[in-house]
């Protein structure tokens, strides 16, 4: 089986479901990555782009990614990309890859980067066409998540939990390389931050560690 993670930009893949892309790999899987956007200049110069992404590949190392694809479009600026060029690009990879789940960021989110590559992702994977695509799940990515709007339709409700307390510690060692990112406790961008949300979410349904993810759609077919 092959997933998809698509992550607005390097780290939002290891907050939101670095342990369920280390269970994906132990349990046989392609674990597959596209990190969407390149960072403008005005946000880092290309000798600290070329650094954050040499962070990346140490953590997908870790994690034991088979692949990972940049389609360095600006950031923090999706909301200048058209809708149809953002999905476009996401339909072209799903139909050369066939990935039978794919992982996106939350519709709610605090960032219009994720929101933008949310709504592309819903288009790209609609179950027309012989979209290979069986399952979408939304991750929540700290320091976006829990910042958007405190209202009913952008708000995060689990309803998927998936158990990573044999992951977790690689979950922490993978976000550990994203140095450049990382802050201190009690920033919600910290490792402590990350992997209280992983006991807390593990608590939610009686393990130790677990990551939650909202259902989008999933289709069971013959």
């Amino acid at each position: 089986m092959r997933v998809l993670v698509i992550a607005p930009h390097a780290d939002d893949e290891v907050l939101g479901c670095g342990g369920s892309m280390a269970r994906h790999v132990s349990q046989g899987h392609e674990v597959h990555v596209v990190v969407v956007t390149l960072d403008v200049p005005d946000v880092l110069s290309p000798e600290e782009t070329e650094g954050l992404r040499g962070e990346l590949r140490e953590a997908h190392g870790l994690l034991g990614v088979s692949n990972t694809t940049f389609l360095d479009l600006p950031a923090p600026m999706l909301d200048t990309v058209p809708h149809c060029e953002l999905a476009t690009a996401f339909s072209r990879h799903i139909e050369a890859l066939g990935p039978h789940t794919v992982y996106v960021p939350h519709r709610g989110d605090i960032h219009v980067d994720h929101r933008a590559v949310y709504h592309a992702a819903l288009v790209a994977t609609r179950p027309m066409n012989h979209c290979p695509v069986r399952r979408l799940l939304s991750y929540e990515t700290l320091s976006s998540t829990e910042w958007g709007p405190p209202v009913g339709a952008e708000a995060f409700v689990p309803t998927v939990f998936v158990d990573i307390t044999a992951f977790l510690d690689r979950k922490l060692r993978a976000l550990a390389c994203y140095r450049s990112q990382l802050k201190p406790s009690p920033n919600a961008r910290s490792l402590e931050a990350s992997e209280a949300l992983a006991h807390l979410r593990g608590a939610t349904v009686g393990c130790d560690a677990a990551e939650a993810f909202m259902l989008v759609r999933e289709i069971e077919l013959g």
